[in-house]
């Protein structure tokens, strides 16, 4: 080979170096994101996810993929949407709100989940300190919850004689928390009426019939289905004349009379934490499960004059925020 040929080749390979050490580049790791709620929905839960992620160095387009599915509030969608998650091959997925749809479907993929119930008693996981397998992830649940909603309501509406719950009948996390609401009203001497909805339509139904009953009071289980529907059921409640305490503080912005619970956003939040930690090589078995370790009491007084109800100074001292 002449040297002029020799050095053309040899100019021509160089060039092609950066192309080939582009092409040879790891394509950035994907995250699945699954959620029971409409896109919509989940706007503000999706910021909360995505600050955790980014608190342990992850940022969405940059060093990470989000691949986002939502059901829109259909639960028989969530095992599909959980297996085109896995033929995408993500390398985490986290499950908002029902997760039994994931960890039915992959037992490798490691998952992150968010939850309003007790984590072992939902068959989650079989620890909270060491989770098995490859499922992690953050509740916002306690046991003590529901006896003490049921407290609050008593102490905000005295002649409270009939206590009922609404449960979503569809929901893989609807049982044990009716086991539990049955537990706490019996401590405090009640029997609880359980209202069972299997469709929006029935909630209207549901909430009339229960309104017939002497003095009634009413708490929400813990779900997806209800957080989308905060303005059909705080609606109802005022309707109906109906004492309600919700499980998150957004049912009390809308309008709703009180709340009493952990920070669903918080729990998201240690999600995208956990979800970054897993990236970066941590596994979930190693991840215990987070517990919430602050609740807050939110009190709406327009709410309360709406039903007539006086809210006692001592309750208002208690509260972490009264709605004026």
């Amino acid at each position: 080979m002449k040297r002029r040929e020799f050095i053309s080749v040899l100019g021509g390979a160089a060039a092609a170096w950066p192309f080939a050490a582009s092409a040879q580049q790891p394509a950035i790791p994907a995250v699945g994101f699954l959620s029971s709620r409409t896109s919509r929905q989940a706007e503000y839960l999706v910021v909360a996810f995505l600050e955790g992620l980014k608190q342990a160095g992850f940022v969405d387009g940059q060093n990470v993929a989000i691949e986002y599915r939502y059901a829109d509030s259909r639960y028989d969608r969530l095992p599909g949407l959980a297996q085109s998650l896995v033929e995408r091959q993500v390398t985490v997925i986290v499950a908002g709100g029902t997760s039994s749809a994931a960890i039915a479907t992959t037992k490798t993929i490691p998952i992150v989940f968010t939850s309003g119930v007790d984590p072992v008693l939902a068959g989650l996981v079989n620890s909270l300190n060491r989770p098995d397998g490859n499922v992690t992830g953050a509740t916002f649940y306690s046991g003590a919850l529901g006896a003490k909603q049921m407290e609050f309501l008593r102490e905000l509406a005295p002649k409270t004689a009939t206590f009922g719950f609404l449960v979503n009948s569809n929901s893989p996390i609807g049982a044990p928390q009716v086991r539990d609401a049955q537990a706490a009203a019996r401590s405090i001497g009640f029997d609880l009426h359980v209202l069972t909805i299997g469709a929006e339509a029935e909630i209207d139904a549901a909430i009339a019939a229960f309104a017939k009953l002497p003095h009634p009071a009413l708490l929400l289980a813990a779900d997806p289905y209800f957080d989308s529907r905060p303005d059909q059921i705080v609606g109802l409640a005022a309707r109906y004349a109906i004492p309600t305490v919700f499980y998150l503080r957004e049912f009390v912005q809308a309008g709703g009379l009180m709340s009493y619970g952990a920070s669903i956003t918080e729990t998201y939040r240690q999600a995208g934490v956990y979800a970054g930690r897993i990236l970066k090589g941590e596994k979930p078995s190693d991840l215990p499960i987070q517990l919430p370790t602050r609740f807050e009491l939110v009190i709406n007084l327009k709410a309360a004059n709406a039903l007539g109800l006086t809210v006692p100074l001592t309750l208002q001292a208690a509260a972490d925020e009264v709605i004026e």
